[in-house]
């Protein structure tokens, strides 16, 4: 049975937006999800400590999350490599990756997986939520640390 539209539309608005958080750091892991878990329109589904686990939320529990945060450098399966692998099997789903590393390898790596977005933890602080609604909007995010302000919040153009 159908719906009327502005009882549909109202749906979408109040429908929160489905985050999924890969970290092996627990402590992390925790205060992410107290973080996001406060803020309205957002709702934290599934916790993952390795990309394995990862993976697993999304094939095997049926999670359907609007976009994950995943850290680069996870036991079993990198981030990076999780990141592909959601790509090729979700491509609907948004993929921010978190990272100490400020290398440019391993940022380009994280383009090059399909990743919407790259935030170092050291900018988390400041800028998680400008990372998540930059990519929420269909744009990419590249912490501060690689690019000036004015570049960061870029938005794809024919690339995908």
């Amino acid at each position: 049975m159908g719906c009327m539209v502005k009882r549909c539309e109202a749906e979408k608005i109040l429908d929160p937006y489905r985050i999924i958080l890969a970290d092996d750091h627990v402590p992390l892991r925790r205060k992410l999800k107290s973080i996001l878990g406060g803020v309205a329109g957002f709702e934290v589904i599934g916790e993952a400590g390795d990309g394995i686990e990862l993976i697993n939320l999304l094939n095997e529990k049926g999670l359907e999350p609007h976009i994950v945060l995943i850290d680069a450098s996870m036991p079993n399966l990198s981030g990076i490599e999780a990141a592909r692998a959601i790509k090729m099997n979700y491509p609907g789903i948004k993929v921010l990756i978190l990272s100490v590393h400020e290398e440019r390898e391993y940022l380009q790596q994280a383009f090059s997986a399909g990743a919407e977005g790259y935030l170092l933890k050291a900018d988390a602080d400041m800028e998680l939520f400008t990372a998540i609604e930059t990519v929420r909007q269909g744009g990419i995010y590249i912490s501060p640390t690689f690019s000036g302000p004015a570049q960061k919040n870029e938005h794809r153009s024919g690339t995908e």
